[in-house]
């Protein structure tokens, strides 16, 4: 399979737009936003499972990171509530078992470099935010490993950033709010991937954003 596989182009997917596919384990469903691959694929998808429902045991061959959306996500390493990042590196494995509250998480899969193999945990509403580079934006750093950035980022309502260029790529997932460019509104639940030095003057309203937000991860594929 291959879906939104080319990295040179802009891709916007907003909620309506969501098609949820069953995976193969009962109660789990996909909303798949790129793929090159089967089912083990590098992936990015927003997976959805239902209370009590589970995934078999599996090893990462590439990679997983993930952010909580909805619900409690669980596994033998520990229980992973609404605003938690995690990321497992190659090699790691674990067995997702879901509790009563079922579960909603943003999850990229066979993405990492081998050397990036700090395994992390992350609750987001325990963090302090920082000050961004605007008025109006405050930034939670997640991760970094050489040119990749990660970070959630806070945007004031009727916040104007300045027009800039993405080395790298950039990744947005909209967890709260509306963000806004000059290409257009992004409400809450959607996902741009945007290519390699791509530009773009981002901006809020009144009901300001947060976002999710990778930077310089993407490859370039006019090298």
């Amino acid at each position: 399979m291959r879906l939104n596989a080319d990295f040179e182009q802009r891709v916007v997917i907003r909620p309506e737009q969501y098609q949820w596919v069953d995976s193969p384990m009962p109660g789990v469903t996909r909303m798949m936003l790129d793929r090159i691959g089967d089912e083990v694929a590098r992936a990015t998808s927003i997976v959805r499972y239902a209370p009590y429902s589970e995934f078999s045991a599996h090893t990462h061959s590439g990679g997983e990171e993930f952010l909580v959306l909805d619900g409690v996500f669980s596994d033998e390493h520990g229980d992973y509530g609404k605003g938690a990042y995690v990321r497992n590196p190659i090699g790691t494995s674990h067995t997702p078992r879901i509790g009563k509250e079922g579960a909603t998480i943003l999850v990229k899969l066979h993405q990492f470099v081998p050397e990036d193999d700090e395994q992390k945990v992350i609750d987001t509403n325990q963090q302090p935010w920082l000050p961004g580079l605007v008025d109006g934006l405050s930034v939670m750093p997640l991760h970094e490993f050489e040119h990749e950035h990660v970070a959630l980022v806070r945007w004031a309502p009727n916040t104007q950033f300045s027009s800039h260029c993405h080395w790298g790529g950039e990744e947005i997932f909209v967890l709260e709010g509306t963000f806004h460019d000059e290409h257009g509104s992004y409400p809450k639940g959607t996902w741009l991937r945007s290519p390699h030095l791509s530009q773009h003057i981002p901006f809020t309203q009144e009901d300001g954003a947060l976002i999710f937000v990778k930077t310089g991860h993407l490859p370039d594929q006019s090298a």
